[in-house]
């Protein structure tokens, strides 16, 4: 076993913090500083010998570590919330399919633990594409991109998400084994930045504009394991020298051989037939 150091002493520390010390061995035996453990992914916690609850507890709190990280280094240009900011913005509504349906039949701590694994796996998968989570409402989770923090391909962020959060959903079963699912909306637009609305950990920014109405919208079109995207995103998210492999990752949300063009036609065509029987 190596010979305890200032550096293993702080990773202790951390772990401690965590209330996950007991762990501090096995990140010793690798000869594992606090220095690298933002580098350290779910397969290298596993070799480690760490079950999977406290291998997310940890993941969580690495991604904490990389966010405070990049607020350190280019940290937001102060702003007067009493003057609203209009900028272009990616939303996207995650919801839990079949929820009204599983907190009929589970016990409500189940039915808690199973709300609390969903949210985790969607901050986990939000936060690798930099993205906010702007709110949880039982098992709906509102994400943004592009905001707090501006970003050139929010679009591309997006689907990339959505889809690394479809593909992980499938992981987690109810107590009957029974694997959940999940149906997403993405919308791109022009929206305002306001006031502060709400209180303590409920506060949020307030987001005017159609952009947050359109991809709640869209996500009630998804059918369950679906994306469906608007017209802007598709656009956004269609450019650039990542397009090509974007595509391919999106001509696999849906189940058949459908091609990419007509996989993508499909969902705006869902979309804009829905809106015009509105």
């Amino acid at each position: 076993m190596a010979a305890p150091t200032a550096a293993t002493d702080n990773l202790k520390e951390w772990l401690q913090g965590l209330d996950l010390e007991k762990y501090a061995d096995a990140f010793a035996r690798e000869e594992i500083e606090l220095k690298v453990i933002a580098e350290l992914t779910d397969t290298d916690l596993q070799s480690l010998g760490i079950p999977m609850g406290p291998r997310k507890q940890i993941l969580r709190a690495i991604d904490q570590l990389k966010q405070a990280s990049t607020s350190a280094a280019a940290p937001p240009v102060p702003r007067n919330v009493d003057e609203p900011e209009r900028r272009q913005l990616t939303v996207m509504f995650c919801d839990l399919v079949g929820s009204t349906a599983l907190s009929r039949r589970l016990d409500p701590e189940d039915m808690r633990d199973l709300i609390r694994a969903y949210q985790d796996l969607v901050v986990e998968h939000v936060a690798r594409f930099d993205g906010h989570i702007a709110s949880f409402a039982g098992d709906g989770v509102k994400v943004y991109f592009g905001f707090p923090t501006a970003l050139e391909n929010q679009a591309e962020r997006a689907i990339r998400a959505a889809k690394s959060i479809s593909d992980a959903i499938g992981s987690l079963r109810t107590p009957a084994q029974e694997p959940l699912a999940i149906r997403i909306g993405v919308a791109t637009g022009p929206v305002v930045v306001g006031d502060l609305i709400g209180k303590g950990a409920a506060q949020e920014e307030l987001v005017v504009g159609e952009t947050p109405n359109l991809a709640a919208r869209l996500q009630t079109l998804a059918e369950p394991g679906e994306t469906v995207i608007s017209a802007t995103t598709r656009q956004l998210s269609c450019k650039g020298p990542a397009a090509t492999s974007l595509k391919a990752s999106v001509s696999r949300w849906r189940p058949g051989a459908c091609s990419v063009r007509a996989r993508l036609q499909a969902a705006l065509t869902h979309y804009v037939r829905s809106t015009r029987r509105r």
